[in-house]
């Protein structure tokens, strides 16, 4: 690990640009890895992922890896594989329920720095809403569904998927294309990648 990369972890680690919004205070949860490959960009981290500091330690998580087709060894301990969410911190639920999005000061004051510092990178995986419009503003009109129908478009730098929660259980049922078709291609890709670096 070279001096500019400890440097920004160090940075990234001391950021409190959103503090006063943070209902458990800032716990950025990002992990970069110079030579990565693949790089997962998600939403922001959960209140499990909050406490142990380690990014997709939930069942989301677990359906993120069978997705990949990588165990937890794998995933955590391969140098191909980078995890960088929209927001760094996790953002608090709303009243009725559910988690707020990612703070929108995240992204533009740390994604170009992160990604600067992975040159490798091939395939990134946009999980969920608040990425894809992120890194594809183009289709901004455009549901998570008809993105991520669209996959092959934006091969070979990005992959849409929806977000692994359990709340998707019912769109899988749905949309039964992901699994047959989008799966088995996201499998052959991170296989070839792991086996490549």
């Amino acid at each position: 690990m070279n001096a500019e990369f400890r440097e920004l972890l160090d940075e990234v680690r001391a950021c409190r640009i959103c503090a006063e919004h943070l209902p458990l205070g800032p716990r950025p949860v990002v992990v970069p890895k110079p030579r990565a490959r693949i790089l997962i960009i998600g939403q922001a981290p959960g209140t499990r992922v909050h406490e142990t500091g380690i990014p997709w330690d939930d069942r989301s998580g677990d359906r993120l890896r069978e997705w990949m087709g990588v165990d937890r060894d794998i995933f955590y301990g391969s140098p191909a594989i980078a995890v960088m969410p929209m927001g760094f911190c996790y953002p608090g639920r709303f009243a009725k329920g559910g988690d707020r999005p990612p703070r929108t000061e995240c992204a533009p004051a740390w994604h170009a720095r992160v990604l600067a510092v992975m040159p490798a990178i091939e395939l990134t995986l946009l999980v969920g809403t608040y990425a894809q419009a992120y890194y594809l503003p183009e289709q901004k009109r455009k549901s998570m569904t008809e993105i991520v129908r669209e996959w092959r478009a934006f091969l070979p730098r990005f992959l849409p998927t929806p977000h692994p929660s359990w709340r998707t259980t019912g769109w899988l049922k749905r949309n039964p294309w992901f699994e047959e078709d989008v799966l088995p291609d996201l499998r052959r890709r991170v296989r070839r990648m792991l086996a490549n670096r």
